[in-house]
């Protein structure tokens, strides 16, 4: 019988094999299950009433930092109690390197941009300057909260874990210091996730749907361009997804709670 490294060996193999359409597939899963959720929890909150619709959006947002919180203690765990993990992300990334075709790459290295350090600063300038300047200081602060408290934690983590990088990337991304948790994982969570919060607060509403679903598409292709760069292993990505995702979760919540708390 197999023990459980071994069936997550034979996963990792699997999953290196068919990356390109395997990644493919997650991103319309990712999309079709976002706008199918959006459909069906929205407008449905709606009809039990303003109460009803803010007990669902509290619970999911528990449900969220708890799941995100979740996987990261698991994947933190199993890195710090021994090589097994290593191992199986090693043979990840050692079959990406062998089945993904190397025109790919440079999509992959365009995508991963969107992530970039100097990116997210600009990006976290502009718009804390235009929330200033559309009288939003309170949705101001909270951005800039949300996009630098993440960076500060992404570091924290990372010092923490000391996880040197896979040895083998291409060269067409820069990725200096530690490996775990990915940053460009985390950082494309929370400042394109912030920035689809913000778009429900503030755009009109047939641009909340387009907002979301651009947002959790920009995420996931950042994620994933990071394992084809392989720049980062696959529990590197997953935790920073994670970390991001619970950071986001704190954020928005904290700011609806507020909201709230200002309306009496």
């Amino acid at each position: 019988m197999w023990t459980d490294t071994e069936w997550l060996a034979q996963a990792a193999f699997w999953a290196g094999q068919h990356a390109l359409p395997l990644s493919l597939v997650l991103l319309t899963l990712l999309l079709a299950s976002t706008w199918a959720g959006w459909r069906l929890l929205w407008p449905g909150a709606r009809l039990g009433g303003p109460r009803a619709q803010k007990t669902l959006l509290t619970a999911l947002g528990i449900t969220t930092l708890l799941l995100g919180a979740g996987v990261f203690t698991m994947l933190a765990r199993a890195l710090l109690m021994g090589p097994e993990l290593g191992r199986v992300d090693q043979l990840f990334t050692d079959t990406l390197l062998a089945h993904v075709p190397p025109s790919a790459l440079p999509v992959f290295a365009l995508l991963t941009h969107l992530a970039d350090t100097a990116v997210l600063t600009g990006l976290g300038v502009g718009v804390a300057v235009a929330l200033v300047s559309w009288r939003q200081p309170g949705l101001a602060l909270a951005w800039v909260a949300a996009v630098g408290g993440n960076s500060l934690l992404n570091v924290s983590l990372k010092q923490v874990f000391a996880r040197t990088r896979p040895l083998d990337a291409d060269g067409l991304a820069l990725a200096p210091g530690f490996s775990f948790p990915s940053g460009h994982s985390s950082g494309a969570v929370v400042a394109y996730g912030m920035l689809a919060y913000l778009a429900l607060r503030l755009l009109p509403a047939r641009w909340h749907l387009p907002a979301l679903l651009t947002a959790v598409g920009i995420a996931f292709s950042v994620c994933v361009s990071r394992l084809f760069l392989r720049v980062h292993f696959a529990s590197d990505v997953i935790a920073g997804w994670m970390s991001g995702t619970v950071w986001l979760a704190l954020c928005i919540m904290g700011v609806e709670l507020l909201r709230r708390a200002a309306k009496g």
